[in-house]
């Protein structure tokens, strides 16, 4: 309870600080990128569930187009992916303005990921579990697999994650993070930019 409840917000506060640092050059290169793709719409923003489902707004760079079909519904993921966009998710770039919601205390470096708004009500009260600690820009579910397991699986490990925090835990999810990103590993599910949508237990 010592870490999680003083120990860790210290960690994610000093660690983001200084990511942002060393990410900056990382940062400005995909702004200056999307910049001219998206015509100067680079960010995106979106109401997401944080600790105890209590709502915050993230902040990734935008790596889709807006595209709709004739019934004015968004097309596919993999259809408004942009070649940038593709490119800055491949290496997770899209993650790093996260570490802005860590500096805010919205968000930690390792966590459940923040998953959509409309998901609440459909979680058992077992998977609702996941919003018993703060959500993270990865996870253990993020590095068992991440965009490339079921639901099912992901929520076991995100309640798994809850359930067993600790600093040992932490730096282990934060290295296998780093080694599954230089690796490209579970970037996307099959056939998918993303996850498909939660539909429900």
């Amino acid at each position: 309870m010592v870490y999680k409840n003083f120990f860790k917000p210290l960690f994610d506060f000093l660690v983001a600080l200084i990511l942002l640092v060393f990410t900056s050059p990382f940062l400005l290169i995909s702004t200056v990128i999307l910049f001219f793709q998206n015509r100067g719409d680079i960010f995106f923003f979106q109401e997401r569930p944080g600790k105890s489902a209590k709502p915050f707004k993230i902040i990734k760079f935008k790596t889709m187009r807006d595209a709709f079909d004739m019934d004015g519904k968004p097309l596919p993921d993999h259809v408004r992916l942009t070649k940038a966009g593709r490119l800055i998710r491949s290496w997770s770039f899209d993650e790093l303005l996260q570490l802005i919601n860590v500096l805010k205390g919205e968000m930690s470096l390792i966590g459940p990921r923040p998953l959509l708004i409309q998901y609440l009500p459909r979680y058992s009260a077992e998977q609702m579990r996941r919003h018993e600690v703060k959500p993270g820009i990865s996870g253990w579910a993020q590095v068992n697999g991440r965009n490339a397991i079921s639901w099912t699986e992901k929520f076991k490990l995100d309640v798994y994650y809850a359930d067993n925090i600790s600093f040992s835990l932490d730096v282990k999810i934060l290295f296998l993070t780093i080694k599954n990103i230089l690796l490209r590993k579970g970037i996307s599910a099959t056939d998918h930019a993303t996850m498909e949508e939660f539909k429900g237990a």
